[in-house]
């Protein structure tokens, strides 16, 4: 059986990091899809030759709300799974999102402040937020922590979704690593490759690993970045 995430929401609010989110999870994401293509994307969905079993769909701004809530229904009636998810935020913290990236609200028209707009679209996606089946306020919420909470929402399958470590090992005379989140400067500790017996070994053999943690400096250390 396909499995439906529709995400809708509040503009400015987060709906295309929580796409990109639900991407890294391995759901198929189609972003600012109009509600007249929603039926045919679930008709190709659920033809044999797909092989997108868990689809998230991005309804934006532009969509028709009436339009949106009618085929929400038709597509929970259908017999799949449907998970609408509902992406809030408060006003203050929406203008600032919008000041800060220098977009234009979606709906904002002439002669009308940025918060007048929001307003209006808070009222029209009212209906829409009363069938949502998840309801998620970002307003304290950084991308990180939207991540966390879309990993709890939809991520307990996916067999990436805890968190991946590497350690690799590197000389600073070659630079650092390109792709490296988290420098650890091990420097400080005596290098075991100065120790004479040691030196034809590498840090797999429990001589060289032996030798390292029975410094005090090591333990103080691991026990600063645990």
């Amino acid at each position: 059986m396909s499995e439906f995430v529709i995400i809708t929401g509040l503009s400015g609010a987060g709906r295309s990091q929580a796409a990109d989110d639900l991407e890294d999870l391995g759901w198929f994401v189609i972003d600012n899809l109009p509600t007249e293509l929603i039926p045919k994307v679930v008709e190709l969905v659920r033809s044999p030759a797909s092989s997108a079993p868990k689809v998230a769909l991005v309804v934006g701004a532009g969509a028709s709300h009436a339009d949106l809530l009618e085929e929400l229904a038709a597509l929970r009636s259908s017999g799949s799974s449907v998970r609408q998810l509902y992406l809030e935020a408060s006003t203050d913290v929406l203008v600032r999102r919008y000041e800060s990236s220098r977009r234009r609200h979606p709906l904002l028209s002439a002669g009308e402040g940025l918060e007048a707009a929001i307003d209006r679209e808070r009222a029209l996606l009212e209906p829409v937020k009363a069938e949502a089946d998840v309801v998620v306020d970002t307003s304290g919420l950084n991308v990180h922590e939207l991540h966390d909470r879309i990993l709890g929402l939809f991520g307990e399958d996916h067999p990436d979704s805890g968190m991946q470590t590497r350690v690799l090992s590197f000389g600073y005379k070659q630079g650092l690593p390109v792709d490296v989140d988290i420098v650890l400067d091990c420097r400080f500790l005596p290098n075991p490759h100065w120790v004479e017996d040691l030196r034809p070994l590498t840090g797999l053999d429990d001589a060289v690993r032996d030798y390292v943690l029975e410094q005090e400096a090591a333990g103080d250390f691991l026990e600063h970045v645990l």
